[in-house]
């Protein structure tokens, strides 16, 4: 028997029995794209139904939610609450151990360098070539704060690259820190920089910091449409390793 608590306005967890066992917990989030999501976070087969009626009953939001493309039983779930597949990615591992690139007229320095609403603007204007962040925003106040607080932030792999001839920054790469396998959160680089070398040239740096602590591979998530970053991942020997589906319902 299950019974589903209200932690916290945006936060239900599932209890199994007697209330001493968590079954799993629904999260909603309102992100800088103006969307809200819901993420489910170690939810059990039969707590999934429990947790996303509770969270669509306290809030009459339009909401997205990812989830693993093989969960057959949990997109089951989720269809016969409304929810239709928006888009799908790739899952991928990509290996650390490659040769370092060089960008020619470029400067890489850390995120912890850099003039803080430059940095957001790369950040925000490098989004909206992203599926599923176009509408980004982050909130100026913040960004930094947010950033520099996470728990994976490292200093030597998030980087920008400075255009030595103008001072202007012309892409980022930001690795999240993990104590198994990082992630890559993002890659891009601005229109008039692309084909240069430059994505190369941030990976291969931020990249050799978990290669020298021993990680062999890092994560990331690639959407199936985005054909640049998907020939750039797999040219650098990336191999796919399962599959989500972002799935939107609207307010019914």
């Amino acid at each position: 028997m299950l019974k589903v608590i209200n932690e916290t306005p945006t936060l239900w967890v599932a209890l199994r029995g007697d209330g001493d066992t968590r079954a799993g917990r629904i999260f909603a989030q309102h992100r800088p794209n103006q969307r809200w999501y819901l993420l489910l976070l170690d939810a059990e087969p039969d707590a999934v139904a429990p947790l996303v009626d509770a969270a669509l009953q306290a809030h009459q939001h339009a909401y997205l939610i990812e989830v693993d493309d093989a969960a057959n039983e949990t997109l089951n779930t989720l269809a016969a609450r409304g929810f239709t597949e928006l888009r799908r990615e790739h899952r991928y591992l990509v290996p650390t151990d490659w040769p370092r690139s060089e960008a020619v007229g470029f400067d890489l320095i850390s995120a912890a360098d850099a003039d803080v609403d430059r940095w957001r603007e790369l950040d925000d204007t490098l989004r909206q070539d992203v599926p599923g962040c176009v509408g980004w925003r982050n909130d100026p106040a913040r960004f930094a704060p947010d950033t520099f607080g996470d728990p994976e932030f490292d200093p030597s792999t998030y980087l920008l690259a400075v255009d030595r001839a103008t001072g202007d920054y012309a892409g980022l790469v930001r690795v999240w820190r993990r104590r198994t396998v990082s992630r890559l959160g993002l890659i891009g680089t601005l229109p008039a920089y692309r084909r240069r070398g430059l994505a190369r040239a941030l990976l291969s740096q931020a990249f050799d910091v978990p290669h020298q602590a021993g990680q062999t591979e890092v994560s990331c998530e690639v959407d199936q449409t985005n054909v640049a970053s998907n020939t750039l991942l797999t040219g650098l020997g990336a191999r796919r390793d399962g599959g989500n589906v972002e799935l939107e319902r609207t307010v019914l």
